[in-house]
C-alpha cells in the first residue's frame, strides 16, 4: 500500500526554478520586465514559432486570440466537446456562437471527416473559424485542417495547452511542431501547475502572424501602446495611448523566470513522460477490458494525460481512490454542460465523445512520477479489472 497519494499530474519545481525565482523578486522588475521577453523568445524557438506572447493564463491566451481573429457577435466557431472549458468559452466571451464537431473515436482529436461534413451540409460563409485541440498531447494533423479551413474561408486557433513538444510528420515528411503557426493562425499554450511547463498560472499565444502578433500584444495590455509608430499625437516620452478595449493579461517576470527555468527541462520531462507510457502499455498490453491510447507512427505524442477505456469506469475510478491513487476523468463532453445545453446542445448529438466519456480514466502521469508508484497504479488497476 503506498500511503502517499498519487495524483493524476504534478509540477515538479526544482532549486534552479526557485533560485530562478528568488533572483527575480530581487531585481527591479516584478512585472511588465526582461524576462518576459526571454520567456518569449526561448518559447518561440522551443516550438518553432516566428513569435510568442506571454499572458497571465491560457484562457486569456485563448480569449486573446479570438478577439484579435475578430470574432464578432452572431459569429460561428466550430469546437471540439472534448476539452477543458475555456476552448469554447473563449468565442462566447465575443458573442459569437459555438458549435460542436464530434471527435474521432481513436485520437479522441477533432473529427475531420465530420468537420468536412459540417462545411459541405451548410452555405459558404456559416462558419469563421475553427478551434481544434492536442487533446491529451495528441498532435492534430494540422496540414489537413489547414486545406479544408483555405476551401472554406476559416481561421484556425490550435488549442495546445496538452502538448508542447508534440508533433506531427507532413506530407513532405518534415516534422510540425504543435503551436509552430505553419498551419494555425493562433496556438495557444497552458503553463497551470499539472501541464509540461509550469509557471502556476501562465499561457503563451504562439503565431507567425505579424500582425496578429501585434493585435495579441495590444489587446494583452488594455489597448495601450507607447510605441511611437503607432501613436495618433506625440505630446512626449511619458505619452501613451488607449487605441482599442484591451485587457490586463499580462503574466509577471518571477513568473517567466519560472518558466524559463522549466523550459531548459522540456525535453527531459517529454522523454520521460514517454518512458512511463511504454510501461503502462507493456503491462495492459493483453488484458481483456482496458483499452490504451492510440499512437500513430507519424505522430510524437506529448502525453500530458495517460487516458484508458474501461467497462466500469465509476468502479475502477472509485477503486483506485481508495488506495490513494487519484485518477482523473478528462473531461465531461463540454456540449452537455448546462450552460451550453441552453445553448441548444442535447445528450445524443455527439455520439462518439458521449461514449467516449463513458469509460475514459486518467491515470496518474507526470515526470516525477516513481516506478514504484506507477507499478502500484498498474498493480491496482489490473488488480480490479481482473476481479
Amino acid at each position: 500500500m503506498i500511503s502517499k497519494p498519487i495524483p493524476y499530474g504534478r509540477q515538479h519545481i526544482t532549486d534552479e526554478d526557485i533560485r530562478a525565482v528568488i533572483d527575480t523578486l530581487k531585481s527591479d522588475y516584478l512585472t511588465q520586465g526582461p524576462r518576459i521577453r526571454e520567456f518569449e523568445t526561448k518559447f518561440a524557438g522551443y516550438v518553432g514559432a516566428q513569435y510568442a506572447v506571454a499572458v497571465n493564463n491560457a484562457t486569456s491566451g485563448l480569449h486573446l486570440a479570438a478577439t484579435a481573429l475578430n470574432v464578432k457577435p452572431g459569429d460561428k466557431v466550430i469546437v471540439t466537446p472534448m476539452t477543458f472549458a475555456a476552448s469554447a468559452n473563449c468565442i462566447r466571451y465575443c458573442g459569437g456562437e459555438v458549435v460542436f464537431c464530434d471527435i474521432d473515436k481513436d485520437t479522441y482529436l477533432m473529427d475531420i471527416r465530420k468537420l468536412e461534413a459540417m462545411l459541405k451540409a451548410s452555405p459558404r460563409g456559416t462558419y469563421k473559424g475553427i478551434v481544434p485541440v492536442d487533446f491529451a498531447g495528441y498532435p492534430l494533423n494540422l496540414e489537413e485542417f489547414r486545406k479544408l479551413a483555405d476551401e472554406y474561408g476559416l481561421w484556425i486557433i490550435e488549442d495546445a495547452c496538452h502538448a508542447p513538444g508534440g508533433y506531427f510528420t507532413d506530407s513532405k515528411g518534415k516534422k510540425q511542431h504543435c503551436g509552430n503557426g505553419c498551419f494555425a493562425d493562433c496556438a495557444v499554450f497552458s503553463f497551470h501547475p499539472v501541464k509540461h511547463i509550469a509557471t502556476g498560472e501562465g499561457g503563451m499565444v504562439t503565431t507567425n502572424s505579424k500582425e496578429l502578433y501585434d493585435k495579441l500584444c495590444l489587446y494583452r495590455t488594455h489597448g495601450i501602446t507607447k510605441d511611437p509608430a503607432l501613436l495618433h499625437e506625440h505630446h512626449g516620452g511619458w505619452y501613451y495611448e488607449m487605441q482599442e478595449l484591451g485587457y490586463n493579461y499580462r503574466l509577471t517576470d518571477f513568473q517567466a523566470a519560472l518558466g524559463v527555468s522549466q523550459l531548459e527541462r522540456a525535453k527531459a520531462g517529454l522523454e520521460r513522460r514517454h518512458e512511463i507510457v511504454r510501461r503502462y502499455n507493456e503491462a495492459f498490453s493483453g488484458i481483456d477490458g482496458i483499452k490504451t491510447p492510440f499512437n500513430a507512427a507519424d505522430a510524437y505524442h506529448a502525453y500530458h494525460l495517460y487516458v484508458i477505456q474501461v467497462a466500469d469506469r465509476l468502479g475502477l475510478y472509485n477503486y483506485l481512490h481508495e488506495n490513494n491513487v487519484y485518477a482523473q476523468v478528462h473531461y465531461a463532453p463540454l456540449h452537455l454542460m448546462p450552460y451550453y445545453q441552453q445553448l441548444g446542445n442535447k445528450k445524443g448529438d455527439l455520439p462518439v465523445v458521449e461514449e467516449y466519456y463513458e469509460h475514459c480514466l486518467s491515470l496518474p502521469m507526470y515526470p516525477t512520477l516513481t516506478d514504484e508508484e506507477q507499478e502500484f497504479v498498474i498493480e491496482k488497476v489490473i488488480e480490479y479489472i481482473k476481479q
